[in-house]
């Protein structure tokens, strides 16, 4: 399983690429595989800000739905619109193309509670 550890982690398996201000988010590798097949992803959050913990979406699977919660405390600035016809793409690549969204970070300082690659090992027993 794959665990890139330029990324922060949350509990609820998300992932989070932080560049200046912007970030990226999406599900884990490990999320991906406990949820299945991905079948469709419904985030309607676009132009939101959405306090960290926050649901921001869903990703639904063929035997379940699985909240989305946001990482940070930020304003959904794009959302990948490669989901809607492709979600496998979370499947093929939850760390690359599968990207969730995009958003503007509004208190940097949250990110020092974020997991690193290795506390997110030990989260998920790897």
């Amino acid at each position: 399983m794959n665990f890139p550890a330029e990324l922060k982690y949350t509990k609820d398996h998300e992932w989070i690429k932080v560049e200046g201000n912007e970030a990226t988010i999406g599900i884990t590798e490990f999320a991906q595989s406990e949820l299945g097949d991905i079948v469709y992803v419904d985030i309607a959050s676009l132009g939101k800000e959405t306090a960290k913990d926050e649901v921001f979406g869903t990703v639904e699977a063929v035997k379940t739905v699985s909240d989305l919660f946001m990482p940070v405390t930020g304003t959904v600035t794009e959302i990948n619109p490669a989901l809607n016809n492709h979600p496998d793409l979370v499947n093929a690549d939850p760390y690359g193309e599968g990207w969730m969204v995009k958003i503007i970070v509004s208190d940097l300082s949250e990110i020092d509670g974020l997991l690193s690659a290795d506390d997110y090992k030990a989260v998920v027993g790897a």
